[in-house]
């Protein structure tokens, strides 16, 4: 258990260094046991902060998200959170100006995660596969830069369906409609 614990501290070092020494736009620590963001990586990062623009965090097992996160990493233009235990996102997520597009799919939302109506950017937002039942049909049409929202296998209610073209601009993915079953 211990070992196998230090290999994946190790590989997150690794991942981290990598990023810093050779100046990359992106970290991936995607499928690395991460149960929160480890805090240490604030400071090996500090030099490199602003010109990270994409950070995957996929098939981990956080439950959260910090504001501090969002504030440090403020230059993101993707963040890909798919597969973790996430059930909303901090309000600072508001601040990511050039965030064009967050996957937050396979995770644990019950409701759409407001902050991101706010986001001008965003052109994409998947958030397939959650348990999200109550869309903000309203916030989303007036989203001038989404392209593209993935609501399948989410329980939406039927006003989601409402969300068609002309009345928005974007792409609504939905699962089909259940057929009613008859008497």
């Amino acid at each position: 258990m211990q070992k196998r614990m230090g290999e994946a501290v190790a590989r997150v070092a690794r991942k981290v260094n990598e990023t810093v020494e050779n100046k990359t736009d992106s970290l991936d620590l995607a499928n690395c046991k991460l149960i929160a963001f480890p805090v240490g990586i604030y400071k090996a990062m500090r030099s490199v902060t602003e010109g990270i623009h994409r950070i995957s965090l996929a098939n981990n097992e956080l439950k959260s998200l910090t504001s501090r996160f969002v504030t440090t990493f403020s230059q993101l233009r993707e963040l890909n959170l798919a597969g973790n235990y996430l059930h909303r996102l901090p309000e600072e997520v508001t601040a990511l100006l050039h965030l064009r597009a967050i996957n937050l799919s396979r995770n644990r939302f019950r409701r759409f995660p407001e902050p991101l109506t706010t986001v001008a950017a965003l052109e994409t937002i998947d958030l397939e596969e959650n348990e999200i039942t109550e869309v903000p049909v309203e916030k989303l049409a007036t989203m001038a830069s989404l392209r593209s929202l993935n609501l399948r296998a989410n329980p939406v209610g039927p006003e989601a369906r409402l969300l068609v073209r002309p009345l928005v601009p974007f792409d609504l993915l939905l699962s089909p409609e259940e057929p009613v079953p008859e008497a």
